[in-house]
């Protein structure tokens, strides 16, 4: 039996969710759709589709006769909304997914440690660069010390929208802080860069690895990108790979990023991110991996939720 779920947030990274639930997740049902724009595209999808909906915001959601079953929240809408929509819902003890960049709970990469936060009452899932780029600077860490990871995130500028626009602070903050907490990086830096090319560009994203080891096991460092790579591509099948892994050799008497001498190797990632086109265009990779995220997610709490009602 599916488990009823609640997505707030009417935009576009909530109503490309919305499909991605109906489409291929045997697990969840999405059983009511919030929003504060009466006329939004996806509160209209959702009423086509028989979904609960209210463009009242979490208050709405909570006045719906649907709210009672539903065990676990999507918040797709900005920062400053999520902190309080936790509020309110944690209040009735709702689970939620946070797909903003507002970090109140852990933060979760699937491949990468997911399973250490199947408890958590609130789990946040960084950023669409942060879900694209945290898994390779962990795979790096996996075989070496990383003492700096940075990463450069280029995403088609119309797949901006205004929660994006909104959050480039927040985005750039806690992107650096997941390279750090959750890939392993001594220190991290985060850069977006909106393209306003047309046609619109594929998410592109860079990962910059310092490894502060005169000598590396280069074929380990790209088998274990690799193989990573290959994870993510289980629920992500558009993100791959440019090409293979970079290595340079580095002996700085004086590198800004680290306030210091470094001498070392550069290991350098390059990725591309294309969406699966479920409500989105294929080019906004950058907002399919953070649903494809939040849906690998959220299954995996309902089932380890079932697994131990179960028990």
């Amino acid at each position: 039996m599916s488990t009823p779920v609640a997505i707030i947030g009417s935009g576009n990274i909530g109503t490309d969710l919305m499909f991605k639930v109906k489409r291929l997740s045997s697990e969840l049902e999405v059983a009511a759709m919030v929003g504060i724009d009466a006329g939004s595209d996806g509160l209209a999808r959702a009423r086509r589709l028989g979904i609960a909906t209210s463009h009242e915001g979490v208050a709405g959601l909570v006045a719906l006769p649907e709210f009672a079953d539903i065990r676990l929240v999507f918040d797709a809408t900005s920062a400053g909304a999520h902190r309080h929509n936790n509020e309110v819902l944690s209040a009735h003890g709702k689970r939620l997914v946070d797909l903003t960049p507002a970090a109140i709970g852990p933060y979760v990469v699937p491949t990468v440690n997911l399973d250490e936060h199947l408890g958590a009452p609130n789990v946040n899932m960084v950023t669409c660069g942060g879900q694209a780029t945290t898994p390779i600077v962990a795979a790096v860490s996996a075989v070496a010390t990383v003492a700096y990871a940075e990463i450069v995130a280029t995403i088609a500028a119309k797949s901006a929208g205004p929660g994006t626009r909104a959050n480039i602070d927040e985005f750039t903050e806690t992107t650096a802080r997941a390279l750090e907490t959750v890939g392993g990086a001594g220190r991290g830096k985060a850069i977006i860069v909106l393209n306003p090319a047309d046609p619109p560009i594929t998410m592109r994203d860079t990962v910059f690895c310092l490894v502060e080891q005169s000598e590396i096991d280069e074929s380990a460092v790209s088998a274990s990108v690799e193989a990573m790579v290959a994870r993510v591509q289980d629920y992500v099948p558009g993100y791959r790979l440019k090409q293979r892994v970079q290595f340079d050799r580095v002996d700085e008497p004086f590198l800004p990023a680290l306030g210091r001498a470094f001498r070392g190797v550069k290991v350098a990632v390059f990725l591309e991110v294309s969406g699966a086109g479920h409500y989105l265009p294929e080019y906004a990779g950058n907002l399919d991996i953070m649903t494809s995220a939040a849906l690998r997610t959220a299954e995996r709490l309902v089932q380890v939720a079932a697994e131990g009602a179960l028990r």
